[in-house]
């Protein structure tokens, strides 16, 4: 009978870890939506908006679904040479520079660093001023034709334009 219960409270103890573990890294996540002329792309873009979580960005991940990406949030603009880095980040990226209307100012494309030592990972400066900057799979931009002069609307209230 004292089995039962050990046993209940054990799994209930395992099950809050299992959650727990997956929640320490989420991060808030937004609709957005990329607008290329007349053609909107749908994404949804977790959003890295403290210095914890803009230093951290996508490292670690070993995978990005198709639509997805993170939009790291500045409260104020950056120089031109403000660049991001691909230390432990572990899959090829795009990155778009934002101006304060979300403009895409400067398109970058970044390799994953197999160095350990971050000091040896190269940095991909944007090359124009910017206030916000958004990583999404490597491919990504090219593929849609999206380019500097294109826009992201977010966090999107609506529908993204057909």
């Amino acid at each position: 009978m004292r089995t039962l219960p050990f046993l209940a409270a054990t799994l209930a103890l395992a099950g809050c870890g299992a959650v727990e573990t997956g929640t320490t890294d989420s991060l808030p996540a937004v609709e957005a939506c990329f607008v290329t002329g007349s053609t909107g792309y749908p994404v949804r873009l977790e959003v890295a908006s403290d210095t914890s979580a803009r230093q951290k960005g996508l490292m670690g991940r070993e995978k990005l679904a198709e639509n997805a990406g993170m939009v790291f949030e500045y409260q104020e603009e950056r120089g031109a040479g403000y660049g991001f880095w691909m230390f432990r980040t572990l899959i090829p990226l795009d990155i778009a520079f934002l101006d304060d209307h979300g403009v895409i100012v400067s398109l970058r494309n970044m390799e994953p660093c197999q160095s350990s030592r971050s000091t040896h990972c190269p940095s991909y400066p944007a090359g124009a001023p910017f206030w916000n900057a958004v990583e999404m799979n490597s491919g990504y931009f090219k593929a849609r034709g999206i380019n500097v002069g294109d826009r992201l609307i977010w966090p999107l209230e609506g529908t993204c334009p057909p």
